[in-house]
């Protein structure tokens, strides 16, 4: 289970950086510490049931909300 949610957690944080052009480092430091990505360590919210660009939309959606611009 925690391979897939990290591959998961590679695959957004990749897609994030290239989007944005930030250090990728900084992007899965950002989305570690969001409620995403603690939300996809819960295995209850069966959020790693998800694929990558579903993850990817909600944390930008949680930023948008948080009015933190990647």
């Amino acid at each position: 289970m925690d391979y897939t949610i990290d591959l998961l957690i590679t695959m957004v944080t990749e897609e994030i950086a290239e989007e944005t052009g930030k250090d990728r480092k900084e992007v899965l430091t950002d989305f570690l510490c969001s409620k995403t990505g603690k939300a996809l360590y819960d295995e209850k919210t069966k959020l790693w049931c998800s694929g990558p660009a579903y993850i990817a939309e909600l944390y930008r959606e949680e930023l948008k909300k948080t009015r933190y611009h990647i």
